[in-house]
């Protein structure tokens, strides 16, 4: 499997050829800093949530294939308050025979107990860590500890002035960890792989 992230909440996965989906494309200027590629494809676009920085699915051009993956929709919320100031989210679970990944979306409060159940042995997770509008970096990392997953890779934070506004920087996650991999814009998913993986900007 081969993740690209396109930066803030925007990632492809790619699974061996045979198919492939993006998640939570952005529309132009709703980044600052960043923005996607102009030539991206998929069979399928998942979107969490309609805020323009999550739903521009009109940047995706679709293969119209079938996906050759399973998916499942956890629904959620965007804040701490069952969406009374956000709304809702979607976690989407996507399954290719054994591989399961998770995107949680703008994901702003730690999941019920049930589930987080049904979060557990995920190989890929795909967590925000940047707090005010999602979890902060202190919640990512307990929701980490909560569901385990083999790989984790943080979005929705800043670097800089890359990134929104307000929000926490990288540096404040990966320091609440003994050890993080610094990786490029693309990595391939081996079966030995685990930790947390923070992805540069593409």
């Amino acid at each position: 499997m081969t993740l690209s992230w396109y930066g803030h909440s925007s990632f492809k996965l790619d699974f061996n050829g045979e198919s492939s989906v993006i998640f939570d494309p952005y529309a132009s200027g709703s980044v600052r800093g960043i923005d996607m590629p102009s030539l991206i494809s998929a069979d399928e676009v998942l979107c969490s949530h309609d805020h323009k920085d999550h739903n521009a699915r009109h940047r995706v051009n679709l293969t119209g294939k079938l996906p050759a993956y399973e998916t499942k929709v956890l629904y959620s919320f965007h804040d701490k308050e069952n969406g009374k100031s956000r709304g809702p989210n979607k976690i989407h679970i996507v399954s290719y025979g054994d591989f399961r990944a998770a995107h949680f979306g703008d994901q702003g409060c730690i999941p019920d107990a049930g589930q987080l159940e049904q979060l557990k042995n995920l190989d890929l997770a795909l967590i925000p860590i940047g707090g005010v509008y999602t979890l902060d970096p202190a919640e990512a990392k307990e929701l980490i500890g909560l569901i385990q997953p083999r790989i984790t890779v943080p979005m929705h934070y800043r670097i800089g002035k890359r990134g929104l506004k307000g929000i926490a920087e990288l540096s404040e996650f990966t320091s609440l960890f003994d050890a993080v991999y610094q990786v490029g814009g693309k990595i391939e998913i081996a079966p030995g792989m685990s930790g947390i993986y923070c992805m540069d900007y593409m």
